[in-house]
């Protein structure tokens, strides 16, 4: 199973490498709704999408590509690298926009790192990264949060975590509340990632909170793409009925937080569906990177 979700990776990659004029989502790198639930946004190679009342288009603001893009309910964070001519130092760190994209702050580590693996809690001031390699702020590889805007960072201690994520979320209310997606499984923690419990055996693909506080979403793979919802502290767990996917699997969850029965999924490879019905049903927005 493991070799197949590396198969759709090594996809994207070369999805990613297309000419930008070839699809609008050249590489989905996250997905996120604005704070007043009017846009879906989606960072990819060249800028951000827009998805809004039925239709797609580019973001004004910078062209940048963005990587480990999250929303909370004041703000945009993201890493990445510039765009091509701009002039600004590869790669950024950790950026915040206040206005949607439209510009943005430095909040350290610029030319050092780019967080691919990033999450932030929707009411609170909490941002999550893994960290590939060690950069002045961070001694060690692994997992590290801010709560004052990368002005301090804490290592955590992940005991019980296997595998390197491959997808990140932090509760909406609960700074200390963190979920993992790894080849090796999907894993909860409560104490701010210094322990965590394995909540699936099966290699994670996607996490996200629900912004009720009470339930984890979650895609995963084994012999086909499967997304989930569990109670958090026990409880029922839901299983979903996903579109058909080919060789494929979730890779980013959304919800709208003006209409919170509506969902976004993306996957690996480019396509990104909706649902107004707290995900009994799913209508395609795109296709392989295509608007549809």
């Amino acid at each position: 199973m493991h070799c197949a979700i590396t198969a759709l990776l090594t996809a994207a990659a070369i999805a990613a490498a297309a000419p930008a004029h070839a699809d609008l989502l050249t590489h989905v790198h996250g997905l996120a709704y604005s704070a007043d639930g009017k846009h879906l946004l989606i960072p990819r190679h060249h800028g951000l999408a827009i998805y809004e009342n039925g239709k797609w288009s580019k973001a004004p603001g910078p062209q940048h590509d963005y990587m480990g893009f999250s929303a909370t309910a004041r703000h945009i964070y993201s890493s990445g690298h510039p765009a091509a001519g701009s002039g600004l130092v590869n790669p950024f760190g950790l950026l915040r926009s206040k206005d949607g994209g439209k510009t943005w702050d430095k909040l350290g580590l610029e030319g050092e790192s780019d967080f691919h693996v990033m999450a932030t809690s929707w009411n609170t001031n909490a941002v999550y990264v893994w960290n590939a390699a060690p950069n002045s702020r961070m001694k060690d590889a692994g997992l590290h949060y801010t709560l004052n805007d990368g002005f301090a960072w804490k290592a955590a201690g992940v005991k019980g975590l296997e595998g390197n994520p491959s997808a990140l979320a932090v509760h909406p209310d609960d700074p200390k509340s963190v979920a993992i997606a790894s080849p090796n499984g999907v894993f909860a923690s409560s104490d701010a990632g210094e322990s965590f419990a394995k909540i699936a055996p099966t290699q994670g693909t996607a996490v996200f909170f629900d912004l009720d506080g009470k339930h984890l979403w979650y895609g995963s793979y084994d012999s086909e793409a499967r997304l989930t919802r569990a109670r958090l502290k026990g409880g029922p767990v839901l299983q979903f009925k996903l579109p058909p996917l080919t060789k494929d699997a979730v890779s980013f969850i959304a919800q709208n937080p003006t209409r919170r029965d509506e969902y976004a999924i993306a996957t690996f490879n480019r396509n990104v569906y909706l649902s107004t019905d707290a995900g009994r049903t799913w209508k395609p927005i795109a296709e392989r990177g295509e608007a549809k």
